[in-house]
């Protein structure tokens, strides 16, 4: 049965062949495929930058090929662009700069998707779920490629597990919204740290421990700027005259907590909805900009994140507190807050805006704050093999803070 594809989708067709195009404008057909080459069977554990690792011209090329086999998923399964697509989009988007690529992201989706069959659901059901459970892929180039065991045998055991760990993912995300009770946006990950960290403690435990990484490049910064810049002006353009050449409602969605789950595409429209994302993705450039960080690969994938879940919960008037706590809390510790760890952390700390949408701006600073703190302490647990740490962060800091708040509320009140 032929499935139509939605105008929503066709933008982002749109904008991965702009992608591919602008991959052999920067770089040579061979120097594209010896970095590809790189980008699937190197190591891609947190931090690994693939414009550091294999070029601009291959991480371009791996994010459109990413991007567009997401859109493959939805279309085939039949799914109706909403809030949630969006995010998922520009999140496979943001992250196939740094972590995921068009092989390793399979086995997962596999898994969840065996899952799926199991419980004798549609896969409908667990396709967003299999997107975003892809944090998880930097599992398969590793276990693939540890050295243990004869070639053959790492791949089949890196293809065997991630698949079993795709398997155990849904019911292990469900539980874990319970936890936080939807403050986290980035849920995916908060679950996905759980389980890297039980992984990885049981390969620490048989001698098998991932090395440190970090693979970060620099002095792209005005080319990456004018870039993003000119996508995100257009989509608050293009959002505009959707939007009846209005702002209208975008105030509106400002009063929004942004709990999950508050789609705003379904709530306000497509066009609010842009404008919301552009501002985001602006406010979130010149933040790197202005703090003396770097343009890059993961940098640029935590901006696209942030502009996805524009979508998804996040609006300037929840984002910025939170991000001013993060940045008080980097000015304040040992790491210097344009450092690679520090720059991701206060960008991806915007997944707890929705405590300062519920509970206030002097909430959200404190809840950006402690989750600074807890962000440069987590990743070592898992190795690196959870994308999503900050989500990770996330989870625990609304495990420890939402009760807190709620008992001080309780109280005054």
């Amino acid at each position: 049965m032929r499935r139509k594809i939605h105008s929503t989708y066709y933008m982002f067709i749109y904008l991965s062949i702009i992608l591919i195009g602008l991959a052999f404008i920067i770089d040579t057909p061979a120097e594209i495929f010896i970095g590809f080459k790189k980008i699937l069977f190197e190591s891609n554990i947190l931090i690994t930058d693939y414009m550091e690792l294999a070029g601009i011209g291959a991480a371009f090329i791996n994010m459109a090929l990413v991007v567009l086999a997401s859109i493959f998923l939805l279309v085939f399964v039949g799914i109706k662009p909403n809030g949630s697509t969006v995010a998922a989009l520009f999140t496979m988007a943001g992250f196939s700069l740094f972590g995921k690529n068009i092989v390793n992201i399979w086995p997962i989706v596999l898994g969840i998707w065996l899952y799926s069959r199991y419980q004798k659901e549609k896969f409908i059901n667990y396709v967003l779920i299999a997107l975003f459970a892809t944090t998880l892929s930097p599992t398969v180039n590793e276990l693939s490629f540890i050295g243990h065991l004869p070639f053959y045998g790492n791949v089949l055991i890196g293809i065997l597990l991630s698949t079993f760990i795709g398997f155990i993912f849904p019911p292990l995300a469900t539980y874990c919204l319970k936890l936080h009770q939807g403050y986290n946006l980035y849920n995916i990950g908060f679950a996905a740290g759980l389980l890297a960290t039980l992984l990885m403690s049981f390969l620490r435990a048989f001698g098998i421990n991932t090395e440190n990484r970090l693979l970060w490049s620099t002095g792209n910064n005005l080319m990456f700027f004018v870039m993003l810049f000119t996508l995100f002006t257009t989509m608050i353009v293009v959002g505009y005259l959707q939007n009846g050449k209005s702002f209208k409602d975008l105030l509106r969605l400002y009063k929004k907590p942004g709990r999950l789950v508050s789609d705003f595409y379904l709530l306000f429209g497509r066009g609010i909805t842009m404008v919301n994302m552009g501002i985001l993705g602006i406010y979130s450039t010149l933040f790197v900009l202005i703090i003396g960080g770097d343009l890059n690969g993961p940098t640029i994938g935590g901006i696209l994140t942030i502009v996805g879940f524009g979508a998804f919960g996040k609006h300037l008037r929840n984002v910025f507190p939170v991000m001013v706590g993060a940045t008080l809390s980097s000015l304040l510790n040992i790491w210097q807050i344009n450092s690679p760890s520090l720059v991701l952390g206060i960008l991806f700390s915007s997944t707890l805006a929705p405590i300062s949408g519920q509970f206030g701006w002097f909430y959200g600073v404190i809840a950006g704050f402690l989750h600074i703190c807890l962000t440069m302490n987590l990743a070592y647990l898992h190795g690196g093999l959870n994308l999503y740490n900050n989500g990770f962060a996330g989870g625990i800091a609304c495990i420890i803070l939402i009760p807190i708040i709620t008992a001080f509320r309780k109280e005054r009140e």
